[in-house]
């Protein structure tokens, strides 16, 4: 790869060259300019980030000292007392509440799904940034959402009855009539019950609005559907995602500079409004773009536009990791998160120029998502580099707005503390379960065995984490103002549970939460038209603040006498996990899709699923609960159902065969095998380092 001499920086080509001539024309920037003032902000901050990261690090041999010098059971007040001085856990902020300014409504005021999607896939983008509106009856009729399945060969009448009797069910419990039932309803002006409230038209289609969301009745007589129905009935459209979490993170495998670039482009063509993808579908060639707003008029005959997209966020990299692309004076590579927050900024700095054309931010504000910050002074941090780039390009004072994902312990411990050091700032806070139990383990490592996987979602830390993720947000005046939201549904396939159980989020008083899918998001939709999100909240503001002795609570198993089948069901499970998702990050560079876990259900999988999977079998491998044998032995059975299970796709290379030889199977092995050693707990450092190879070896 060449790199080119800028600024005291070495810059890969790949990178200077799409800066130069894609990003800086239309944004008054002079290239030396900017790359002086990108080597300015990396000086200034390399430091501090390396600082931060060695402090993680002396804090978590500090807890393992204590843990071999303090068995199990642990004393739950001398633990916490020792975090205190170790300064681990610090005094909470006096009171206090947020202040961001020009927050969009779709984080602020409306409660909605959040997609998440990978920024290296061009169509995913434009499916999830489209998937502002959505068909309930396609959603309800190809999922199982609803009993049953659709005949082959056609349109099935019998299911379009199911999804037809749904979608009149989920009128009559959102937005009932004054006098009737939905399924006896003519066609003409509709007569609603408050607070749903009737706004507009788009030809013969009806406008609803209720709990800030939108429904629109789609009439016409002629559709297949709609000749049938007694008011012409042809479609539910539901306003969905109402966001969109872009990543760069977890779900991506980017490695390099090329890699870094393609997920940049991607974000400028979100951000110009001129993203496009051609791809084969059927036979036939087809080219996806973004949708443009929607045209209504209102009651009296005023003309008036919705969204047609998704508010898109960017989620950055942590402050761990470093890349290729630019390489510092030292010779050392660049923390990867600086460069995110240069790059995602200014290239965000396009919307912000739109002159007149459909956008992203309508109130002018640019939103990054910052993961894996560990406590109040990584926060910090953030908030001073965001400064920094803000100075770079010209913007006023936070107009770069930020969502703390609350997903590591230290974070967690002090959520208020780490919310009050971006407070003027914050779009967002969120949890995220799984990247949360990867660090519990890690950090208690050496405390003992942990309970079983599954075990761990009865304990009292999750219960506590949960609670004081809203609890906490609330307190500090988020609502309003910024999102309060909660995981992702990883089922894709399995609908009716999500219907069933993601109606929990937002009676939670969470005024997000993640899905899968632009189909799970419309499913997703009808809950928050069943809970009014903003109610809930005032009702939850006044709740004491779930204890920090919960939180606190490490998931130690009483003991380790599970039986041999006990065992090896444990460790099946989370290796077949880990092959099945390691295996297509590294030889492919394919970091999230929908991996059949041992059961043969599809699972979403990123790097979150694969921190927990691999630390649980860390933790085991060292309170000898299993042995360095019988995971070996089971790593390889797995390689061969893995292999089995991805016999149709050409592109996958074996592991079982010669698993000495399969950088996937290697890496799968290290992950488990060095799990104690890696940072946090993370599994970036070794993916990067097997993907890199395989990139390396064509």
């Amino acid at each position: 790869m060449g790199m080119r001499d800028i600024a005291g920086l070495k810059v890969a080509d790949t990178l200077a060259e799409f800066v130069e001539t894609r990003v800086l024309p239309g944004l008054d920037l002079d290239a030396q300019a900017f790359w002086d003032a990108a080597a300015q902000i990396f000086h200034d901050f390399v430091p501090g980030n390396r600082n931060l990261l060695q402090k993680r690090a002396a804090m978590q041999a500090k807890i393992d000292e204590w843990h071999r010098d303090n068995p199990a059971p642990i004393d739950s007040d001398a633990y916490r007392a020792f975090l205190t001085d170790l300064g681990y856990l610090v005094p909470e902020p006096d009171a206090f509440s947020v202040d961001p300014k020009n927050v969009d409504p779709e984080l602020a005021q409306i409660a909605g799904p959040q997609l998440v999607v990978p920024v290296l896939n061009a169509r995913f983008l434009l499916n999830a940034a489209n998937a502002r509106w959505g068909s309930l009856y396609d959603a309800l009729y190809g999922t199982d959402a609803i009993p049953g399945q659709p005949a082959k060969g056609g349109y099935d009448e019998a299911r379009g009855s199911q999804v037809i009797d749904w979608g009149r069910q989920f009128l009559d419990r959102a937005v009932p009539l004054e006098g009737q039932l939905w399924r006896n309803w003519d066609g003409e002006q509709p007569k609603l019950k408050a607070p749903a409230e009737l706004v507009g038209r788009n030809g013969q289609n009806w406008l609803i609005r209720h709990n800030g969301l939108h429904i629109e009745i789609v009439i016409d007589r002629d559709h297949p559907v709609g000749r049938g129905d007694k008011a012409g009935v042809a479609d539910i459209v539901l306003e969905s995602a109402l966001s969109t979490i872009c990543d760069f993170e977890d779900s991506v495998a980017a490695v390099d500079a090329e890699d870094k670039v393609l997920g940049y482009s991607n974000w400028l063509g979100l951000m110009q409004g001129d993203l496009r993808e051609t791809f084969i579908k059927g036979g036939e060639e087809m080219t996806r773009t973004l949708n443009p707003d929607r045209q209504y008029v209102d009651l009296d005959g005023k003309a008036f536009t919705l969204p047609g997209r998704s508010l898109l966020l960017a989620r950055n990299v942590g402050h761990l990791m470093t890349t290729p692309a630019v390489l510092l004076a030292d010779g050392n590579e660049a923390p990867e998160g600086v460069l995110d927050a240069i790059m995602t900024a200014t290239i965000a700095c396009h919307d912000l120029k739109r002159q007149g054309r459909p956008g992203n931010s309508r109130t002018g504000s640019i939103y990054l998502v910052k993961p894996k910050m560990h406590g109040p002074e990584e926060c910090a941090f953030t908030n001073d580099l965001f400064d920094a780039v803000e100075d770079m390009l010209g913007l006023d004072r936070n107009t770069i707005k930020v969502g703390v994902m609350d997903e590591e312990r230290r974070t967690s411990a002090n959520l208020a503390a780490c919310i009050h050091a971006v407070k003027d700032r914050i779009m967002f806070i969120n949890t995220g379960f799984l990247d949360r139990t990867g660090d519990e383990i890690h950090t208690s490592m050496l405390g003992g065995a942990m309970l079983r996987k599954g075990a761990m979602k009865e304990t009292p830390w999750i219960a506590a984490y949960e609670d004081r993720n809203v609890q906490i947000g609330l307190a500090c005046g988020l609502s309003g103002k910024a999102q309060i939201g909660k995981g992702m549904w990883a089922m894709p396939d399995r609908m009716a549970d999500m219907l069933t159980e993601k109606i929990g989020h937002p009676l939670s008083g969470a005024n997000t939460a993640w899905v899968p899918s632009p189909t799970a998001a419309t499913l997703h939709a009808t809950h928050y038209h069943v809970v009014d999100v903003f109610q809930r909240q005032k009702e939850r503001a006044d709740e004491a603040i779930a204890p920090l002795a919960d939180l606190m609570t490490i998931p130690l198993a009483d003991g380790t006498n599970w039986t041999a089948d006990e065992l090896r069901a444990e460790i099946e499970n989370n290796a077949q996990g880990i092959l099945g998702y390691v295996v297509r990050w590294v030889d492919q560079g394919v970091g999230c899709s929908k991996v059949p876990d041992i059961n043969d259900v599809g699972l979403m999988e990123d790097r979150a699923t694969l921190r927990i999977s691999s630390q649980h079998i860390a933790n085991w491998l060292e309170h000898g609960v299993v042995s360095p044998e019988q995971v070996d032995d089971v790593l390889l059975a797995m390689a061969k159902k893995v292999d089995a299970q991805n016999t149709g796709d050409p592109a996958y290379r074996q592991m079982a065969v010669d698993p000495e030889n399969s950088l996937a199977y290697q890496a799968a092995r290290a992950l488990i095998f060095e799990g104690t050693e890696q940072p946090s707990g993370y599994t970036e450092p070794l993916l990067h380092a097997y993907r890199q190879k395989v990139k390396a070896g064509g």
